[in-house]
């Protein structure tokens, strides 16, 4: 069960109500949980994306440990550009789409 990081930037005061409820707010709007699972994760991220496309406002980013992934991680982002990590000769960088 791997760390999961979302970070909240100008939404409704719904997500931070919501994510504390399942997340540690360690700094304003940047919420973890040490051990999420996948399926949990998965949920979480379908109700702020119904959320997110009912009131369009702000934006949220995930971060997880996926060991299959480049940098063993994965970003999923609503209301701002996707992005991805790449690797530069073993360097990772943070790629818009």
């Amino acid at each position: 069960m791997p760390l999961t990081v979302i970070v909240t930037r100008n939404v409704e005061a719904r997500y931070r109500g919501f994510l504390t409820s399942i997340m540690l707010e360690v700094s304003a709007g940047v919420y973890v949980a040490p051990n999420m699972t996948k399926g949990v994760r998965e949920r979480t991220w379908a109700v702020l994306n119904d959320w997110w496309l009912a009131l369009g406002n702000g934006s949220l980013t995930l971060i997880w440990r996926n060991t299959a992934a480049v940098g063993e991680l994965s970003i999923e982002t609503l209301g701002e550009p996707p992005k991805d990590i790449v690797d530069a000769d073993g360097i990772l960088l943070l790629k818009r789409k």
